[in-house]
């Protein structure tokens, strides 16, 4: 008798966990199905122009040139769509705008090129197999290399970095979104044999985890090196409230950067840092029950102080960053892939993010948003700049971190060993 009670229980718990798959099947689905309408509703926009995606100004789509550090989100998106969707049109529409983005193999004003050319080329070599596609990264990594000194460790992100206390100009900053950039790095040196590449990434990681992240696991957002030294002249923030505090999406850049890291190479330091980094994230006093935080986790609070020149006040609103919970509910579910005892805790996590995302707060109506797919995102409050307003990479993370969700609910491995 015991023994039917306890197969009753195993098979209602069965039933039940089916149930609840199939109920997150559908979400992932009905998001993809979203996604599939607005990008469509954008191409038709964006139809007679040389612009890329980038946010909205008054309602109104705003559009970059190719040189800006988004360019690569807009196409990233259209193959994450097509990936899941498997719609011909999608597929069309990725490969024009991915390979317009082809001169940028040889750009190197600045340290972005992982954003603008893995999320797009990344994305389509893995999906298409396009040999070229792979050449292009490869160069593009080439590029990205001439901002590495070997003296700092570093790459070198910004050609200059003016303080917000408006008394010092640095001609080294490193920011943590650089963490970012090393994946393309990471990629071209398994795609040639090219040690070197991977060289500088392990590199820019260690001196990151060095210098950028606090002993509590939260990071700076700028750290100045002096290349004659090594050493390191200043940390500032440039995107968030004050130097000491914790910019949302830095936060999240760091977190992804390093589980990232840890994928590649397996460096258990990296693990260690993107865990801490993680747990001080949905741990923290001031993030919202909803997950989705608000855009610095020190507005306002005593000890916090911006910088004169900054457009960040004590008074400042507390704007939630739809994009920065994006990026960190898609590196939390590769996290939560990786031994540790929180990794359960991690997936929890991003799932309530995504459905937070997902929700009528922050997912916006069809043909509203300018066809962008999430709400209340923003840029940079000290600038003044894409205040509580779509933006394209909060769109390419909420698409990536669904993908992600949909394979863990099919029981397939995120990366391949």
């Amino acid at each position: 008798m015991k023994r039917f009670v306890l197969t009753l229980t195993v098979v209602c718990f069965i039933i039940q966990s089916f149930k609840a798959g199939e109920k997150e099947l559908a979400f992932v689905k009905d998001n993809f199905s979203y996604a599939d309408v607005q990008l469509k509703s954008m191409l038709n926009k964006t139809e007679k122009t040389a612009g890329f995606p980038r946010t909205t100004k008054t309602g109104k789509l705003v559009t970059t040139n190719m040189y800006d550090w988004t360019p690569g989100f807009f196409p990233g998106s259209l193959w994450y769509a097509y990936e899941y969707t498997k719609d011909t049109a999608l597929k069309t529409a990725a490969v024009k705008w991915t390979e317009r983005l082809e001169p940028l193999k040889d750009f190197t004003q600045h340290h972005d090129l992982g954003f603008m050319m893995y999320c797009s080329y990344g994305n389509a070599y893995r999906l298409t197999g396009n040999i070229q596609y792979k050449d292009i990264l490869v160069q593009a990594a080439r590029s990205l290399s001439t901002r590495y000194d070997s003296i700092t460790g570093c790459i070198k992100s910004w050609n200059e970095f003016k303080s917000w206390h408006g008394d010092k100009t640095y001609s080294f900053p490193v920011i943590i979104d650089n963490m970012m950039n090393l994946e393309l790095l990471f990629f071209a040196s398994k795609a040639s044999g090219d040690a070197s590449f991977r060289k500088i990434a392990v590199s820019h990681a260690l001196h990151t985890m060095k210098n950028q992240v606090r002993k509590d696991y939260s990071s700076y957002h700028v750290v100045c090196y002096d290349t004659v030294t090594g050493k390191v002249v200043g940390r500032e923030t440039a995107q968030g409230y004050s130097d000491n505090s914790t910019w949302a999406r830095g936060q999240a850049w760091g977190i992804y950067g390093f589980t990232m890291a840890y994928r590649e190479t397996k460096d258990k330091r990296f693990l260690k840092t993107a865990q801490g980094m993680g747990d001080f994230f949905i741990n923290h006093k001031s993030l919202p029950a909803d997950k989705i935080p608000y855009w610095d986790f020190n507005i306002g609070e005593v000890g916090y102080i911006p910088g004169l020149k900054s457009n960040a006040k004590p008074s400042s609103p507390k704007y939630r960053d739809a994009s920065a919970a994006a990026v960190t509910a898609s590196a939390l579910l590769e996290l939560s892939s990786y031994p540790g005892r929180h990794s359960r805790n991690y997936k929890a996590v991003a799932v309530q993010m995504l459905h937070s995302l997902a929700g009528p707060d922050y997912r916006a109506n069809l043909g509203t948003n300018g066809n962008f797919l999430l709400m209340q995102s923003v840029g940079s409050l000290p600038h003044s700049s894409e205040i509580n307003v779509p933006l394209v990479y909060a769109d390419y993370y909420f698409l990536e971190a669904m993908k992600r969700y949909n394979m863990m609910l099919e029981g397939k491995q995120l990366f391949g060993e």
